[in-house]
């Protein structure tokens, strides 16, 4: 029997009616797509509108601004109103560790034909002895204005420059005594100032000494009398505040006097003060350790116990000295290399390997000067010009192959006419020019010796 066939579909109709379908579904689904994303484009772009800037844009990680060592004063983020900002210092790279070539000159004087003279002498460093007494007379009341020339000057002509700074104010001194220097009752003083002095020459200072020759009580006067403890007290924080400013900056402790006094008064022996330094840290603090000799009349090369090992030259003024007046027993503070080579050796039996920066070193001749060397620098009779010459260039080579040694300098390029060539000053019988300011033979010897770095 057969159906009718108004309840069912051909096989061609099913086909229509599957595209019909198929078309619908995606049609539906194509739209919910584009309206889902739609509407969280404008959420996010409402989001983005209402978001502070600062969270937009986030650098990479490798982008990110260094924060400036220095920050202005005031407080902190705060902008203060008509100030302005103080510029941000270029750092130096951590330190340069080669060999260093300088000298000591008074730059204050005749600031540009000083330094020409230094460029002459082929010398990369030189050292300005600050007396802070001197430019800060009243709390707070710092005069810049000579150090300003003077950084000014050395910077345009890219030479390094040690400080050595020294001499307290009377006002930060409880102690004082008439041509006695001495540190400031309040270490925090010092420390203010030369961080103040590290700040202001960003990247012009290269060195600070901190104090000098401070086992003389000349040098370090106080109720307290000379203590390798009190100066550590002077030096720990000091130097802290100078690696927290500037990295670069050689940090050096203050060079010892080497003498053979040892009342605890007038001086202390420098191997007994220099131990004393080091058990108290000293090594912890410096990058240098500061040392000065001035070479008496031995060649550099002459330990103590070989001086006159074939007796006296004739004519000879100068003998000793001697541990407890022993002629058998030559004190170390007569020889360049028994002093220089006693510190190295301390630093070595420390554990450490600490180098030396001989902040001054030099052989006096009284030679072609006028009058007599005052009581104690009669040595200044034995050392003709032409072995004050061939001393310092054989020190120079020296210090350079020990290899302990980081940092030269000479003593001095130009005292004797700046003081008027009296060898009553007895810095002017180091002096490697004339009183009339001429060149002495060891100035030119200086000039056109080696200088491998």
């Amino acid at each position: 029997m057969s159906q009718s066939g108004t309840g069912r579909f051909t096989p061609k109709q099913l086909r229509v009616l599957a595209i019909i379908w198929i078309s619908v579904v995606l049609l539906v689904g194509a739209c919910t797509f584009l309206g889902i994303w739609w509407a969280l484009s404008r959420s996010a772009a409402q989001d983005s509108a209402a978001r502070p800037e600062s969270e937009q844009a986030i650098p990479p990680v490798d982008q990110t601004t260094p924060t400036p060592l220095i920050q202005p004063q005031g407080a902190e983020g705060v902008e203060i109103p008509g100030s302005t900002p103080a510029p941000e210092p270029t750092i130096p790279p951590r330190q340069d560790t080669a060999f260093g070539y300088g000298i000591q000159a008074q730059i204050h004087i005749n600031t540009e034909q000083t330094l020409d003279q230094v460029e002459q002498l082929g010398m990369g460093w030189v050292k300005q002895q600050i007396r802070w007494a001197d430019l800060e007379p009243q709390p707070g009341a710092r005069n810049w204005d000579a150090l300003d020339a003077i950084f000014a000057a050395t910077s345009a002509r890219n030479l390094k420059v040690l400080v050595s700074i020294v001499d307290a104010p009377d006002w930060a001194r409880s102690v004082t005594a008439e041509g006695l220097a001495g540190p400031p009752d309040d270490v925090q003083h010092y420390v203010d100032y030369v961080s103040e002095l590290v700040r202001r020459y960003p990247g012009a200072v290269h060195a600070v000494e901190i104090w000098n020759e401070q086992n003389l009580e000349r040098e370090w006067y106080t109720a307290g009398g000379l203590s390798a403890a009190a100066y550590m007290n002077l030096l720990a924080p000091t130097a802290s505040a100078i690696h927290e400013i500037d990295p670069g900056v050689i940090v050096i402790s203050g060079a010892l006097t080497p003498t053979g006094v040892n009342d605890g008064v007038l001086a202390i022996d420098d191997f007994q003060y220099m131990q004393q330094m080091i058990d108290a840290g000293l090594l912890d603090y410096v990058d240098c350790v500061g040392a000065h000799h001035n070479g008496i009349n031995l060649p550099p090369d002459i330990s103590a116990e070989d001086a006159f090992a074939g007796g006296a030259p004739p004519g000879t003024v100068f003998i000793g000295p001697f541990d407890n007046g022993n002629p058998l027993n030559p004190h170390h503070s007569w020889s360049f290399y028994s002093t220089l080579n006693g510190y190295h050796d301390m630093i070595v039996a420390a554990g450490r390997n600490t180098p030396l920066c001989v902040t001054e070193f030099g052989w006096a001749s009284v030679e072609g000067m006028q009058g007599e060397p005052r009581e104690g620098f009669e040595f200044a009779y034995d050392n003709s010009l032409e072995d004050q010459a061939a001393n310092i260039v054989q020190a120079f080579q020296l210090m350079h192959d020990w290899g302990f040694v980081r940092l030269a300098i000479l003593f001095n390029l130009d005292f004797s006419p700046k003081a008027g060539g009296n060898p009553q000053d007895d810095t002017t019988l180091y002096s490697i020019l004339t009183p009339e300011g001429a060149p002495r033979p060891a100035f030119d010897a200086v000039r056109s010796m080696p200088k491998p770095p």
